[in-house]
């Protein structure tokens, strides 16, 4: 006897999508409650979706309570006091529809929360939101957190926009507030926008809010840039340079 073979068929994927959004933060039928930030809010969530979509909280919810050899127990609930209920909401909200609801306020702890998590396909998504947001206000800080966290491809985004408004960037508060490390990677760069003497005095503002550590790195690395061409052109003046007559002595 013959038999048709198999396939797949797929019902209302759209309908779906909407069944499962309205299981987000939803104490219906929940069996896991976080107790978020410091204003302590309840975020509901169902350990199944949360286990089999990140091993972060599948870690999270097996082991077991302090004290106890079962797994965290439904009725108790995981605080969180680190986080923003915003920030964790919209974590959730990708974990169970696969997309997220972000906006220049929450999206860099998104980013944050995404690197922590392991959530590859989440951080993504801040990466492309965040790269189309870049205003000269918001890019240090998120320069600052790709070099802590290692994210080339946001510190390039955010380089590119640094060269580009580098006389602006410099006067903000999140460039007074960049790590050492983070402000080494902005005067690494050949192509800053911005006169060598307007950029040492940015330094020296920065160094009143950090640390002196860099100064005497940053007007070695600008006043003298190794050139990459013929031993003939040792050094090279940056794009943001001015023409001085010392210049020719470079050459």
């Amino acid at each position: 006897m013959a038999y048709a073979g198999s396939a797949v068929l797929e019902g209302d994927a759209a309908a779906f999508a909407a069944a499962i959004r309205s299981l987000v933060n939803n104490p219906r039928f929940s069996d896991v409650t976080f107790v978020v930030g410091r204003e302590r809010q309840e975020v509901f969530a169902h350990r199944c979706i949360l286990a089999c979509r990140c091993q972060t909280f599948q870690g999270m919810l097996c082991q077991p309570q302090p004290g106890a050899q079962e797994p965290w127990p439904p009725q108790t609930p995981l605080v969180l006091s680190h986080v923003q209920p915003e920030v964790f909401l919209a974590v959730i909200e990708f974990l169970y529809t696969n997309s997220v609801t972000l906006n220049s306020l929450i999206a860099l702890e998104v980013f944050t929360s995404a690197v922590e998590y392991g959530l590859v396909d989440l951080r993504k998504l801040c990466v492309e939101f965040l790269t189309g947001a870049l205003s000269v206000e918001l890019v240090c800080e998120a320069l600052q957190a790709a070099v802590t966290y290692g994210q080339m491809d946001l510190q390039q985004h955010c380089l590119v926009f640094v060269e580009d408004h580098t006389r602006e960037v410099v006067q903000t508060r999140g460039f007074h507030e960049l790590s050492g490390a983070a402000l080494g990677v902005v005067l690494q760069s050949d192509r800053l926008a911005i006169d060598e003497p307007d950029l040492i005095r940015a330094v020296r503002e920065w160094a009143h809010v950090s640390s002196v550590e860099c100064i005497a790195e940053a007007w070695k690395c600008h006043a003298l840039r190794k050139g990459r061409g013929a031993p003939s052109r040792l050094y090279q003046c940056r794009r943001g340079t001015q023409p001085r007559e010392h210049h020719s002595y470079l050459q």
